[in-house]
Parts: C-alpha cells; structure tokens; sequence
C-alpha cells in the first residue's frame, strides 16, 4: 500500500500523519516493532531500503514512513530504486510506504510557507504517480469559511466554546497559521476556563473581546521581555529589543509608550499587592479595572521587584518624556541613555 501525504499546510498533514500511526499501531501494531519513521535527507540509503524491504515481526504488516524523500538532495539512485519498483508491483505486500513532504522553502513575503516541490526529473515522476494513488491527501492552505469552519471544530475537540465573530477575527488576524492558531487556540480555552467565575453556569464561550485582547497582549509579549531586561539591568538584552521594535517598523514613541504603559500597570499592582497580599488576581484585576489576563502576566514582574525599584524607572521614564517634549533631545537617543544607565 503506498500512502501520500503532502501541501503547505504541515500542520494538518502532520496531525493525519500522527493518526495514521497512531491508528496502525493499536490494529496493527501493538507491541510497537513494526513503525519506522526516516528523515530522508538524513538516514542512509542502505537503511531505507531495508526498512522497506524488511519483514513484519511478529505481525502482518509493518508501515515505513519517508519524510521529504522526493525533495531530499542526493538521494537520486535510491529515488530511482524506489520509482522502480513502484512501476514494477515489486515492493513487499506487507510494507505500508508513506511518504510525507512538508515544504521546505522559506517564507514568502505574504508570510506563507512556499510549497516545496521535487526539482529532479525521478522525483517529478514519483511525485506524478503517488499524487494519482487511492490513499494521496494534499492539503492546502484553509481560507475563508473553510478556515473559520476549521477553528470552530478545533475549539469544540478541545472542549471548548467560541461565538462566530471571534471565529471570524481569528481568521482574519492570525491566517491559515494554523500550527499558530492551534496554539491560540488551547491557550484561549484555558485562559478563557481559568478567567470564568466558578458559579457560572454551562461552559465559558470565547468571546470577540477575549480574542482581541489576547492577540494584543501576545502582542506585547516582546514588551514585557523588555520590561524584564530594563529593570533587571540588562542593558544590552534591552538595546537587541529595542533595535528589533525598530527593525519591524516601530518607533521610537512606541516603545516609550508601551514601557511607560507597562511600569504604570506594574506600580499599580505593586502598591496594591503590598497593602493586600492576600488577593486574587481576579481580585486584583476588578479593584485596578485591569484585565485578569494582563493582572496574571504581570504579577511575575510584581513579585520580583521593588516598590522603590519600580518606582524609580517609572519616575525616570516621566523625566524622558518631559525632555522630549521640550526638546532636550531625540526620543531614541533618550531611550538609549535611559535603559544604560537604569
């Protein structure tokens, strides 16, 4: 049997691949000796073949996955063995052979992954016949409403619950991404379960709020990176941080803007953390009429550093502002001297 997994969107094609594996060892395989996966471009020659070549152990059959054997480089005699042998019905009956390609190619400037195609005319001819066999998937990039119909599903296997426009906005915002909106996707579940009052009745539903704030947050993520590094003193981690909020087309405002927004939330919850220590961050978040998302991410910075220390940057922050209103100087020179001398 020859099985053909392949398209730009690895992430569905690596969960198929999973089930595939996983299915064939609980009929096929239980005592686990009949599965070999090979990284084509890695493995030598000789151990594929006997892979493949190889009798089931103590079973009926046995199932040889290639990863990226048609786009391998120097692998062309063994592609012709392989092409061969497809040709001439010559491959054991008892070798399920799956090949896999993912794409290899780097990302183009719309953010999406090039398709990786055989460059050699053997690979062309293996990827011609295996793409024409019963058991050949390609899997395309999802857009549209087949992407929002995917999201949908993917929350409720995860046991969860999400209302259309924030299907929709996910959509939208994060793309066919999907090995990201996968993730999203957990991380909304269990953000929104850990968010939802206990007394709440049924299950919480993801909400479009709840989507466009934590895209935003994850977001700010690099932010509170460079906040860490400011106020830990790390000037050269922070300076690589800054250049980066540069390199991706931010300015200098905005980087001052998000670290004084950042301090501002952290003084905040310093104070009130010191006077009531013995509140939730949910707690926390509906005194300061703050997210309890943004409460629960900022309290590692909270509990590891000072009201004084806090204090001091904040009021350092306020004192560059003033010199860049009047002019006193560049804004990113001013930033330059304030995070080597904090």
């Amino acid at each position: 049997m020859l099985i053909f997994l392949y398209g730009t969107d690895t992430f569905r094609s690596r969960q198929q691949l999973k089930k595939m594996i996983a299915k064939f060892r609980q009929d096929r395989d239980p005592g686990g000796y009949n599965v070999a996966v090979l990284d084509c471009q890695k493995e030598e020659g000789g151990k594929i073949m006997e892979q493949i070549l190889s009798a089931p152990f103590l079973a009926e059959k046995r199932m040889v996955v290639l990863e990226n054997f048609l786009s391998a480089t120097g692998r062309g005699d063994l592609q012709e063995e392989i092409l061969k042998r497809i040709t001439n019905k010559t491959l054991p009956e008892s070798t399920v052979l799956v090949f896999y390609e993912s794409p290899s190619a780097p990302s183009t400037s719309s953010g999406r992954v090039a398709q990786g195609k055989p460059k050699t005319k053997v690979a062309k001819e293996l990827f011609d016949i295996l793409s024409k066999e019963k058991f050949s998937q390609q899997f395309d990039l999802l857009i549209g409403v087949k992407l929002i119909s995917w999201i949908l599903q993917e929350v409720k296997d995860h046991g969860g619950k999400i209302n259309q426009p924030a299907a929709q906005y996910l959509a939208q915002n994060v793309g066919g991404d999907m090995w990201r909106l996968s993730s999203l996707v957990k991380q909304l579940i269990a953000f929104k379960q850990s968010s939802c009052h206990p007394r709440e009745n049924g299950d919480p539903e993801i909400a479009l709020s709840d989507v466009q704030l934590f895209l935003d947050e994850k977001a700010d993520d690099s932010i509170f990176n460079l906040v860490d590094a400011v106020v830990g003193g790390q000037a050269k981690k922070a300076f690589e941080m800054i250049r980066e909020q540069y390199r991706i087309g931010e300015d200098a405002q905005f980087v001052f803007a998000m670290l004084l927004r950042q301090f501002r939330i952290l003084l905040e919850l310093r104070d009130l953390y010191d006077r009531e220590d013995n509140l939730s961050s949910e707690q926390l978040a509906k005194k300061l009429n703050l997210h309890p998302f943004v409460v629960k991410k900022s309290l590692v910075f909270v509990k590891k550093y000072s009201l004084a220390k806090l204090k001091t940057v904040y009021q350092r922050l306020l004192d560059l502002d003033v010199k860049t209103k009047t002019g006193q100087g560049d804004q990113s020179l001013l930033l330059d001297v304030f995070v080597g001398t904090v």
